[in-house]
């Protein structure tokens, strides 16, 4: 199992995007189901099933694609890692590309994007930009 489950996701999504693939498989924690919760709300993607990767349980991401198969993940960057976190108050929580990209933030009150947190009044540590 990787040590980091967010990059891993964000990595396989990346991939499978440039490939074209349809879904992609994942593995499953709590902090990856809320990351792909936020991508399926802002639009990224189109859902979440239950599957089996490798002989356990995961998760199987349905990909979403323009109506003439343009990309609507260009990319995905991880921003807070393990050896350098990340963190941002509501005032600093800027646009991502201009309004076309998200940032993903875990907050005290949980999983966010940039706009839901700024509704909310609460800033966090930035988990990954998708644009």
């Amino acid at each position: 199992m990787p040590p980091d489950l967010v990059s891993d996701l964000l990595t396989r999504v990346r991939n499978a995007v440039r490939n074209r693939r349809a879904y992609v498989d994942v593995l499953p924690s709590r902090f990856v189901v809320a990351v792909l919760a936020v991508m399926r709300r802002e639009g990224f993607i189109w859902d979440v099933a239950v599957a089996e990767v490798g002989g356990r349980a995961g998760l199987r991401v349905h990909l979403k694609y323009g109506p003439n198969g343009e990309l609507v993940i260009n990319d995905l960057r991880r921003v807070s890692r393990g050896g350098r976190r990340v963190y941002c108050g509501v005032h600093d929580i800027g646009s991502v590309r201009t309004g076309t990209g998200v940032t993903i933030l875990s907050t005290p009150e949980g999983v966010f994007s940039g706009r839901e947190a700024k509704s909310k009044g609460v800033g966090g540590e930035v988990v990954a930009l998708i644009w």
